[in-house]
């Protein structure tokens, strides 16, 4: 098996590859420069390495890395203007660059050039492939609906934000690893474990989030520790602390998300936090994710040798500093 890096190295060399028009260049000039802001390419990562698991051969699942990368990238483009989002990756968002009118028209070409890598596939393959990639597609959508709904909602539960976390986040990675299993030839078993893998795995990941924007070292955190805090984002602590509070804590709590002093805010909520044992709460959900993504894992018919780097790579992304 590859490592990591090989899998990242060949996705960059791929999309620096990618045969695109050069006009109209207001439709084109974006997508090329958001493609190159860099990012970590784990989706393609994990359809790649899911391919090499059943497969020898990764680069027939190539295709299906790129549609995966480009369509994530899609959505991080209208993601960015529904956000008013100024940066991204440290670097300017498209529709800051040029306009929100290019940013949508450059996300769409983005999305339909996703479609046309899963195209390439034989029509045997494109018929396992297309569904789950529009099931997948569909979700995230409404995924970032939910999201922005829940913005202005005060009686959010904490199953709707796991709904939410799932489709926003999670299905992505289960439909990358499922994509590269089917493409190397797995069965329908072990392909829909490998799916289940990775929508826990995300879950977990995404807790883990929620976590370390709290409770992070600034120093090695890549964003500000307590935005979401500051932003009155609806998180898991969040929810669970309203879930657990008394009336006076939630008054508290109440009271702090009008609070305009930033330090006083974050300072507050965490007081809170604490009183409720919030992280330990946080911690313990996150790990029940992780521990099911591990007996998926497990439960596919391989050895345990050619698991071991999708479990390495679960142990890498569970593995950020706190």
């Amino acid at each position: 098996m590859n490592s990591i890096e090989n899998y990242q190295n060949f996705i960059n060399t791929e999309i620096e590859n990618l045969s695109l028009p050069k006009e109209p260049i207001q439709l084109y000039e974006p997508i090329t420069y958001f493609l190159g802001l860099g990012g970590k390419k784990m989706r393609p990562v994990l359809t790649l390495m899911a391919c090499e698991v059943f497969n020898s051969d990764f680069t027939i699942a190539k295709e299906a890395a790129l549609a995966v990368e480009l369509f994530h990238n899609f959505s991080l483009i209208h993601d960015d203007i529904m956000d008013e989002a100024p940066l991204r990756r440290g670097h300017e968002t498209v529709h800051e660059k040029w306009n929100s009118n290019v940013g949508i028209l450059s996300g769409d070409a983005l999305l339909i050039i996703a479609y046309q890598k899963i195209a390439t596939y034989k029509p045997a393959l494109i018929g396992e492939l297309l569904p789950l990639f529009n099931q997948t597609a569909l979700e995230v959508c409404e995924g970032q609906q939910l999201d922005m709904d829940f913005e202005s909602r005060n009686n959010v539960a904490i199953d709707e934000y796991l709904h939410m976390i799932k489709f926003k986040t999670a299905v992505l990675l289960g439909c990358s690893l499922q994509m590269g299993a089917i493409i190397g030839g797995s069965n329908s078993k072990d392909a829909q474990e490998l799916y289940n893998f990775g929508v826990n795995l995300g879950l977990a990941f995404q807790l883990q989030d929620d976590i370390l924007d709290v409770y992070a070292d600034q120093n090695k955190f890549g964003k500000q520790v307590g935005g979401d805090i500051i932003a009155n984002k609806k998180t898991y602590l969040l929810l669970k602390a309203y879930e657990d509070a008394n009336s006076i804590q939630t008054e508290r709590l109440n009271q702090l998300a009008e609070e305009k002093d930033t330090t006083t805010k974050v300072n507050g909520v965490k007081s809170v936090y604490t009183e409720l044992d919030i992280k330990t709460k946080a911690e313990l959900k996150m790990n029940y994710f992780y521990e099911i993504a591990l007996a998926n894992l497990e439960a596919i018919s391989i050895s345990s040798s050619k698991k071991q780097p999708l479990l390495d790579l679960a142990h890498f992304l569970m593995g950020r500093d706190q």
